[in-house]
């Protein structure tokens, strides 16, 4: 398996009451298949997995195995703070159908290398399938430094690395290092910079309400090889992804936009809370620019 394309994480839409609407998690499932991604990562931290219980994240990874069925690549983020529990989930997501695996370190314990590594691999033995890692020390508290993967490398599932650590030296270290790992782009301002070095991916939560203009710059970059105009759709996707990456509420944000565009999305779970109204304003003028500019680009062609 190759993680390849656009591969979005999932948003989890909810009534009201906070309670899963799943009408609404399937049709934003199939907004995004019919924009053309690649993959789906079902119970990553953009689904808000850990405000799931086990019993919900289980339920959708079943659930979204029979919705994708087979039309993208169907990966599952088995991430908790213990590695019994990753590796339950690893066997669920399996058991679901799922093509692959979004493997993290566990968040709060601050594992060594070598522990981050025996997490990984341990999950690696209980489903037996494709993984992509994901290495944010943003939300992990830890990096997968050269020893970690040095380490995991040696199994033959470690097929990917999702980057979000934002340190560009990260993406030459990987890049030159370590060509046995596919790239995949995990900062959404950097997805030119991934491409232009020969990434496979891109994971972005942009896919769930711009699903059309992140897979044109995919083709732009890997399919037509064409820099040129992928500059020119990063450019105008700049503002954006500074509004998503820049005020620590890239989830409100995501689903903010997808209710913008008339996807289903619903509240946040707490901790979280709704945008404020002036971000909400900001937002929308943010989205409204970069959706016309990138249309006009691609009128071109």
């Amino acid at each position: 398996m190759i993680f390849e394309g656009i591969i979005p994480p999932v948003i989890t839409p909810l009534h009201d009451d906070h309670s899963i609407d799943e009408d609404g998690f399937a049709a934003v499932i199939e907004y995004m298949i019919e924009g053309g991604v690649y993959g789906i990562i079902v119970g990553g931290t953009t689904g808000e997995f850990y405000a799931l219980s086990p019993e919900e994240r289980i339920r959708q990874f079943q659930f979204a195995g029979d919705i994708i069925n087979g039309r993208a690549q169907f990966v599952c983020g088995v991430n908790d703070i213990s590695t019994a529990a990753a590796c339950a989930y690893g066997e669920a997501a399996r058991d679901a159908g799922a093509d692959g695996l979004l493997v993290a370190a566990p968040y709060y314990s601050l594992p060594t290398e070598q522990e981050n590594a025996a997490h990984c691999l341990a999950i690696d033995k209980a489903a037996g399938l494709p993984i992509m890692l994901y290495n944010y020390p943003g939300r992990t508290g830890v990096s997968m430094g050269e020893d970690y993967l040095d380490l995991v490398s040696k199994s033959p599932n470690i097929k990917a690395i999702k980057e979000a650590s934002g340190d560009i030296n990260r993406l030459h270290l990987l890049a030159n290092n370590y060509p046995g790992i596919e790239l995949s782009c995990g900062a959404e301002d950097q997805a030119l910079e991934f491409f232009v070095w020969g990434a496979t991916s891109w994971v972005t939560p942009m896919g769930n309400f711009f699903a059309e203009e992140v897979v044109a710059l995919y083709d732009a970059c890997v399919k037509e090889q064409n820099f040129v105009k992928a500059r020119r759709i990063m450019a105008a996707l700049l503002e954006l992804t500074s509004v998503l990456e820049g005020g620590g509420q890239l989830i409100q944000c995501t689903k903010f936009a997808c209710q913008f565009f008339d996807l289903p999305a619903g509240t946040v779970r707490p901790p979280l809370k709704s945008l404020p109204e002036a971000d909400m304003e900001n937002l929308r003028d943010v989205l409204t620019s970069a959706r016309s500019d990138i249309q006009a680009i691609l009128a071109e062609a």
